[in-house]
């Protein structure tokens, strides 16, 4: 089946130049054009689109508002951002507004039908100049969560902590550390009472789901 696309720029010349590409695909049929945000809403109604190809830069609502307005009320549509601008704000607001895709404008013909036939398969696709941005960037968020987790506790008590979740006994963990066993119990007293918990099980399963091991290897 066809994927059914509508086509939202203000540059009736990037429209008509869209229109010709797109039309030119078996597998895909323009179902119709706006040149504002309001616009592609009210069409996004009347059309029920597969793919909303979108640009940013709007006048009135920007494209980004419009693609969260959209999701909302019609998410099975799928929105893709066809942009000149890879400002990193502007990336991770259409990510977070529920966009699909994020594309340039100096992609080429080939890799833009392929990144809307991906988005029509409900895959996300980001244009590769920039992937390595928002790969950076959850990167940096994993690692801050993590910090924030363990952030109460001092490096000995973490690598208590990694070593209780391994299933280390007292006796274990104070050989593995060169530690008396009195001094690894008030270890991990102190571990428990700083993250809030009340027992070794509920220990070891903090440390896992908040990746200390991870986070030893990185920062330890």
């Amino acid at each position: 089946m066809a994927l059914r696309i509508l086509i939202v720029d203000d540059h009736e010349v990037v429209r008509l130049g869209l229109r010709a590409l797109l039309c030119s695909q078996p597998d895909f049929v323009v179902v119709d054009e706006a040149g504002s945000a309001d616009d592609a809403i009210r069409k996004v109604q009347q059309h029920r689109p597969d793919v909303v190809v979108m640009d940013i830069r709007l006048p009135g609502t920007n494209g980004i508002e419009a693609c969260r307005q959209i999701k909302e009320v019609y998410p099975e549509t799928q929105v893709i951002m066809l942009t000149s601008y890879a400002e990193d704000a502007m990336l991770f607001d259409a990510i977070s507004a529920g966009a699909a895709g994020y594309v340039l404008k100096q992609v080429g013909s080939h890799d833009l039908v392929r990144a809307i036939q991906c988005v029509g398969r409900g895959e996300a696709l980001l244009d590769p100049s920039v992937t390595q941005r928002v790969l950076a960037r959850v990167r940096m968020a994993t690692r801050q969560e993590q910090a924030a987790a363990f952030a109460e506790l001092t490096e000995q008590e973490m690598k208590v902590l990694h070593l209780v979740s391994e299933g280390r006994t007292n006796k274990e963990i104070a050989r593995a550390l060169y530690l008396g066993e009195g001094t690894v119990r008030n270890y991990v007293s102190s571990i428990l009472a700083k993250l809030g918990l009340t027992n070794r099980a509920e220990a070891a399963a903090y440390a896992v789901r908040h990746g200390l091991e991870e986070f030893l290897k990185e920062f330890g």
